[in-house]
Formats: structure tokens, C-alpha cells, sequence
């Protein structure tokens, strides 16, 4: 059974989306605060976070970047904000998909089975382990080796390399960059994925030049 955490400030929100889940199937696990969130999340295993921005003591945003610190659970945020800026903070932190409050119960549940959906198709389409020339993708333990040491990556950015370096000397084109990672819930000018590659390449330095811009089409990731 998968396990659903709930965190948001509002009791009623929370229950409204724990009835819906559990209907669904899910295990549900819920949270009034952002540090509690952290707590229970270093303490037990979920398989996706429904996160409220505004929470008390810790917002949302920042919960989102010290689970990142030590999970690759999804996260979908939730907010009462509008604001494009917001959302793709959201996104940028490592979260997987945002909705804006009020939600319908429904399209939740169905983005929820999305996002839980993609992340396995990501892990049908690689094998367990790449290697390429100084770099070691683990697809099971999700870690990034260069030349034998370890490197720090977001979930995005580790999805990022896993699709590009596993897929050598195939060019990928920004919409089925953002269709395969973001799910497609971003723009396609949006500059969060050339945000994300260079920060990729930064991380998988010396061999930052394996990933080649094609201006006006996307990117490769050169095998030789």
C-alpha cells in the first residue's frame, strides 16, 4: 500500500484530502507543521508528501529543501498563491508537480497517481547502473559518482543526467526534457531546465562538455 503524508496547517484540508486518499487506496500519514513534517519524514518512509506552503514556524518552501537534503521522495506543493514565481520556486527546490488552493479533490488524486506513475517510467527506460567515462549513475541507490567521488544532485537534477547519459549521442529536445522530468507543467522557455543543466554540468565536472546545447533544439549527451 502506498503511504501518502499530509502536511498543511488547516485540519480541514488535511482531512478532506486524507478521505479522498484513503478511498483511493493509500495509506495516509498527516502533519501540522513543517518541522514535523521533516521529523517524520527523516523517521519513516513515504512514497509522495502533499506539502502546504504556508505553514506554521516552517514554510513549505523550506521543508521542501531539507527533505531534498536527505529524500527523493515526490513532493506536490500546495498554495494559495498565484504567482508563477511561487510555482516555479516550488519546482526549483525539487518539488514535482504544485496546485493552487482551492483544489479539486479528484484532479488531486489523479496528479498524484501522475507523478507516482512517472517516476517508475523513469525507472523503466534505464538500466540499474551507467557508466560513462569517469561518471557512475546509480539508478537504484539514485547517486552520482565522478572519477570515485560522490556528488551532490537534486532529484530534477539526477533525473536530468539519468535521461541524457543514458541515452547517449541522442538529442532531446526541451519539450521532452520538460515533458519527462516536470511532467510538463512547465513552459518551454521557461529557463528552470537550463537552470538545472548547468548546474548539472557544474556537478559532473571535468566532463561538463559531454552535454552539448543544440541552440533552438535542445540537448546531447556526447558518448565519446
Amino acid at each position: 500500500m502506498k503511504r501518502i503524508l499530509i502536511v498543511d496547517g488547516d485540519m480541514a484540508v488535511r482531512g478532506q484530502i486524507g478521505r479522498h486518499a484513503r478511498l483511493e487506496g493509500y495509506e495516509v500519514a498527516e502533519a501540522g507543521d513543517g518541522y514535523t513534517a521533516v521529523s517524520m519524514c527523516r523517521q519513516n518512509a513515504f512514497d509522495i508528501i502533499i506539502l502546504a506552503i504556508l505553514l506554521p514556524e516552517l514554510d513549505g518552501f523550506s521543508v521542501c529543501q531539507t527533505i531534498r537534503s536527505f529524500s527523493q521522495v515526490p513532493i506536490l506543493m500546495l498554495t494559495e498563491r498565484t504567482s508563477e514565481q511561487d510555482r516555479i520556486r516550488g519546482l526549483e527546490l525539487g518539488a514535482d508537480d504544485y496546485m493552487t488552493k482551492p483544489f479539486s479533490p479528484r484532479e488531486l488524486m489523479l496528479r498524484i497517481s501522475a507523478i507516482l506513475k512517472r517516476g517508475r517510467a523513469l525507472d523503466s527506460i534505464a538500466p540499474q547502473h551507467i557508466e560513462r567515462e569517469g561518471i557512475h549513475i546509480d539508478l537504484t541507490a539514485r547517486r552520482v559518482m565522478v572519477d570515485g567521488t560522490l556528488v551532490s544532485l537534486t532529484p530534477k537534477e539526477f533525473d536530468l543526467l539519468t535521461l541524457l547519459a543514458g541515452h547517449p549521442d541522442v538529442v532531446f529536445s526541451r519539450k521532452k526534457l520538460l515533458d519527462t522530468v516536470w511532467g510538463g507543467e512547465l513552459p518551454e522557455d521557461t529557463r528552470t531546465l537550463d537552470t538545472h543543466i548547468k548546474q548539472v554540468r557544474h556537478a559532473i565536472s571535468p566532463y561538463s562538455d559531454r552535454i552539448v546545447t543544440l541552440r533552438g533544439v535542445g540537448y546531447r549527451f556526447e558518448k565519446n
